[in-house]
């Protein structure tokens, strides 16, 4: 782990990982701050997928978050006919929680360190020749008029790449989810979907 820095957290029912693009509306008014400072400063914040809590914490609710996030970027943004604030990011560098706490104006902030490899920046790890049942799954999933629209940028060549968006993209609980990323190794990520791939085939 490298590249230690403090940024806003956002614990949310999802999980990012590298190179992902989620959409998300914007309501609450430390959230709307937080986009507009990350917007006109052009850095990122995190996401935590959430262990306990709702996603909008109400007086007596607590959340608790999982201490492995991805960095976010806003890569576009617009305002909706409800008057929300829309916006699209997409996932750079997984991080560990070193330590959170709240800040005054209510936004949950974490000291991380950045993973020098599991970010969509990384090098290239071949070896996608012994799961060509994976790439066949994921080319499926990427037909999907639905995640068309996404414009992945898909490198098939990449075990980071295939492990990604499989474990964005596949349908599965958020449980298993993190689990995949918080895996470091993309080997033993692509092994483990493709253990699960195989038990929804029945084959094991």
């Amino acid at each position: 782990m490298v590249n230690q820095s403090t940024i806003p957290l956002f614990p949310l029912g999802i999980v990012l990982f590298p190179g992902g693009k989620h959409d998300l509306q914007i309501f609450e008014r430390r959230y709307i701050d937080m986009v507009t400072e990350c917007m006109r400063n052009q850095t990122i914040f995190g996401i935590c997928a959430l262990q306990t809590g709702p996603e909008m914490r109400e007086s007596g609710t607590k959340q608790t978050i999982h201490r492995i996030g991805t960095g976010a970027e806003i890569v576009d943004w617009n305002q909706l006919d409800n008057g929300l604030l829309s916006i699209t990011v997409e996932g750079t560098a997984k991080f560990l929680v070193e330590k959170c706490w709240e800040a005054d104006n209510d936004l949950l902030m974490g000291l991380v360190n950045f993973h020098d490899r599991d970010r969509f920046d990384t090098e290239l790890v071949p070896g996608v020749e012994k799961y060509s049942r994976l790439i066949e799954v994921l080319r499926g999933l990427e037909a999907h008029p639905v995640i068309k629209e996404k414009n992945f940028d898909i490198d098939y060549a990449d075990l980071w790449h295939l492990g990604w968006r499989l474990g964005e993209l596949l349908p599965m609980s958020n449980v298993n989810r993190q689990k995949l990323l918080e895996i470091d190794d993309p080997v033993r990520r692509a092994d483990a979907i493709d253990m699960m791939i195989a038990e929804l085939a029945g084959e094991k």
